[in-house]
């Protein structure tokens, strides 16, 4: 699964690689966690937009919000079945912004967190689905990152992790027009191990409500 990100740097580069060019600045964040705002790219009524949306995907049908609570992330072996998903699947995906997420390894009673990222260090986007929920005067447009098998570093500390997109299949991935599962699907790998490093941190991130560069600092 992936419960905790960070996104430390501006990403402006990043989203005028996508075409967009009023793009809002992004404060540093260390410890984002479920149902908190993410930043994500998507296409929305015929334009592509940078947004804060949701971190938990409510369904259009759901009749309580709080069902976000318990998506958070979306397997990428069944999201195109899924009830809860497949509809944002084959309409409403998006680029979640990142620049390393963290996994706990169990050691007996307590969990050992690694800070995990890109060997150099940069911005990347997680798949990710988004929906738009509405009753009576109450809108909320939510979002999920979706979770492929771990690669080998991943693999001794967690057997899931979520799916990074390469940036050569940003545009497919969000390209309205295309809806072949298959095509989809094969975006939805692990990440090479070779191009990814772990740093095992403090137990300071531990909690949800800690923010700050205290959280990716190595563990003594």
């Amino acid at each position: 699964m992936c419960g905790r990100f960070t996104l430390r740097y501006s990403a402006t580069a990043f989203a005028q690689q996508l075409g967009l060019f009023d793009v809002p600045a992004f404060e540093p964040r260390y410890n984002i966690a479920p149902t908190q705002s993410i930043a994500v790219i998507r296409n929305h009524d015929g334009q592509r937009q940078a947004a804060d949306l949701h971190w938990g995907l409510i369904p259009s049908w759901a009749d309580d919000p709080s069902i976000g609570n318990r998506m958070i992330n979306a397997r990428g072996e069944t999201v195109a079945s899924k009830p809860s998903f497949r509809s944002a699947f084959k309409q409403r995906r998006c680029l979640i912004l990142a620049d390393g997420f963290y996994e706990w390894q169990k050691l007996g009673k307590a969990k050992q967190p690694y800070y995990f990222t890109l060997r150099d260090g940069g911005v990347f986007a997680f798949a990710g689905l988004w929906e738009h929920w509405k009753r009576d005067s109450v809108t909320i447009d939510s979002a999920t990152i979706i979770t492929t098998e771990a690669n080998d570093l991943l693999r001794s500390i967690h057997e899931r992790m979520p799916v990074i997109l390469r940036p050569e299949a940003y545009q497919r991935w969000l390209d309205p027009k295309l809806s072949d599962a298959g095509e989809l699907e094969s975006l939805l790998k692990p990440y090479s191990a070779d191009e990814m490093q772990s740093t095992p941190v403090g137990t300071w991130v531990n909690s949800p409500s800690h923010e700050g560069a205290r959280c990716v600092q190595a563990a003594e």
